[in-house]
């Protein structure tokens, strides 16, 4: 895995601490303290991962993070901060963060989903090598090399991490996933109380993906159990 990290905070204690920590655990911390030196610096994008704050001066976090994913910049971003709201964490998934902590939190939470993040893009490199090239289901075509979805001719933009989440749904048409599992296998972390993440990115793709969402004809809710892509589109 690429350990380099880029941390955009503009607060000198959380810079120290954070610092310290991600040393000690292996990681080559590189420090912006505002959004357009951080965006600057993110957009050569060879580092492993960015940690990122929302509240930076000169051009927020959230605005920073959706001038990369508009550029095309894939490195897989935490958003670090304080917004504790779920129309926040719905807005930083919306734009492209692959992860939301909110502050104050535990360095070893925290450096445990930074390794999950780090894993689970290392893993999807991996896959565009060895997978089959597409997956096709009904309108719906997963091109798995390009981490492109295709309804018809109309090209869906996902998250990367929605990506993941319907790939594997869709890879395996009835096999019903529990949220635990959902968490394990896209987010590769399982701390009790986190299954709403998997709520809503479930109902951030279907917003995407379905001509209805509140009555979807791909990934489909199992009531008491979590959620499957359906079946009756399999030739």
């Amino acid at each position: 895995m690429n350990k380099s990290v880029l941390l955009i905070e503009d607060d000198p204690e959380i810079i120290e601490v954070l610092q310290e920590n991600l040393k000690f655990e292996g990681f080559d911390t590189v420090v912006a303290k505002d959004g357009n030196s951080g965006l600057e610096k993110a957009r050569r994008n060879d580092y492993g991962l960015i940690l990122l704050d929302w509240t930076l001066p000169e051009l927020s976090g959230i605005d920073l993070l959706k001038k990369l994913r508009e550029d095309k910049v894939v490195t897989p971003v935490i958003m670090l901060t304080a917004r504790h709201s779920e129309l926040d964490k719905v807005q930083g998934l919306e734009y492209g963060c692959d992860d939301y902590i909110t502050k104050p939190f535990g360095m070893r939470e925290l450096i445990a989903r930074m390794n999950a993040v780090l894993r689970r893009y290392a893993s999807r490199t991996e896959d565009e090598r060895t997978e089959i090239p597409k997956v096709v289901r009904g309108e719906m075509a997963i091109d798995l090399e390009k981490h492109k979805v295709f309804i018809g001719e109309r090209e869906v933009q996902l998250t990367a991490t929605e990506f993941d989440l319907l790939a594997l749904l869709a890879r395996q048409p009835g096999r019903v996933y529990s949220r635990k599992k959902l968490l394990d296998l896209v987010w590769d972390y399982s701390y009790e109380g986190y299954e709403n993440t998997v709520n809503t990115h479930v109902n951030r793709l279907r917003s995407k993906i379905e001509d209805d969402p509140n009555k979807p004809k791909y990934v489909l809710t199992v009531w008491g159990v979590g959620y499957k892509f359906t079946e009756e589109l399999v030739d």
